[in-house]
């Protein structure tokens, strides 16, 4: 049997190194995107493979659409490298936080934030769907905070909007090669994302918790296991949904 290939993007961190190495463990192999810390990306690529997988960390600045033709060119020879002509699953994990009330938001955080959540994605997908086989999955994470509306995350959770509004789209267009394209809204994770505050702080984390149906703050595994699950073949038959896990917060 085929080994299947993920690209996750972000994976150097947080949900994207959990659900990197979910996927090495149930077979895949994985080529993960760092902006800075290669150090900790190699760390989730010597797991992955001992786990028994390829993997692979390729530096790419989400931030930026000006590196994704070289991204890709890397890609298409890591693919060559491990014998490989396609890859199978995307995962348009990589993010970053800015908190900030409307009324204080600036340009430039505005731009900082669209150009990562949105613009990048967009991009990015747009240059590596060729690449992907028929009948592949395409992951991408929006949050929470699409649903429900917490003061400070308004251009955050708007981009988020965007990307489950592209979800559809992408689906309904990609459909005709048997790609199916979903959107995972994870809720609040004890990770180092927006400075780890949910992770760190006590008060946060009793909040999060109390607001919550099953009476705790989400954990990387909780996410990493749900991303494995939906571009699995189990899930071939979702496409075009929001799924969110977030252990019932807000309802």
């Amino acid at each position: 049997m085929t080994r299947k290939i993920a690209i996750i993007t972000g994976g150097s961190r947080g949900l994207g190194a959990n659900s990197a190495l979910k996927l090495a463990a149930r077979g895949t192999d994985v080529i993960i995107t760092y902006k800075q810390d290669s150090s900790a990306a190699e760390a989730v690529v010597a797991q992955a493979t001992e786990l028994g997988a390829k993997a692979v960390a390729l530096h790419l600045d989400a931030g930026s659409i000006a590196g994704i033709p070289a991204f890709t060119k890397q890609v298409q020879d890591t693919l060559t490298q491990w014998g490989a002509q396609q890859f199978d699953i995307l995962v348009n994990n990589a993010g970053m936080g800015i908190h900030a009330a409307f009324a204080d938001v600036t340009e430039a955080q505005f731009d900082a934030l669209m150009n990562v959540h949105l613009k990048s994605v967009f991009f990015l997908t747009q240059a590596l769907v060729p690449l992907m086989a028929d009948g592949g999955r395409i992951l991408n994470v929006s949050s929470g905070l699409a649903r429900f509306a917490l003061p400070g995350y308004s251009v955050y959770a708007s981009l988020k909007g965007a990307i489950e509004v592209l979800t559809k789209y992408l689906a309904k267009e990609l459909g005709a090669r048997g790609i199916s394209v979903n959107v995972l809204a994870p809720g609040a994770i004890e990770t180092d994302f927006g400075g780890g505050a949910v992770r760190d702080n006590k008060q946060i984390n009793a909040f999060i918790a109390s607001q919550t149906a099953l009476g705790r703050v989400g954990l990387p595994d909780d996410i990493g296991d749900v991303i494995a699950a939906l571009v699995s073949d189990d899930c071939r038959w979702v496409n075009a949904q929001r799924i969110e896990a977030s252990g019932g917060i807000y309802i």
